[in-house]
């Protein structure tokens, strides 16, 4: 299995799901540090939010972890995607 890493260009876009809110953190791995994050129950909504604290046109690595592409993680991917995210 291959390792997903992110860098302060390309941050590593990692989503966490509940069975109320979903998450998601922008990490750059090289320094181990938090960039930016975003939590709630709509995940449209976590994704315009995500993506207006990074900014348009940041190119970031998409971390689903071990969550199918479909549903609430592909809303979040989405919505972030139409907010200027470059995956």
């Amino acid at each position: 299995m291959k390792k997903i890493r992110g860098t302060s260009e390309r941050p590593r876009l990692r989503v966490y799901r509940s069975l109320k809110f979903i998450y998601v953190q922008a990490i750059d791995d090289q320094k181990s540090h938090t960039i930016a994050s975003a939590f709630g129950q709509d995940p449209g909504t976590v994704g315009r939010e995500i993506a207006e604290k990074l900014g348009p046109g940041k190119a970031i690595i998409f971390d689903r972890g071990r969550y199918k592409y479909h549903g609430q993680v592909k809303t979040l991917a989405s919505a972030a995607r139409k907010s200027g995210l470059i995956f």
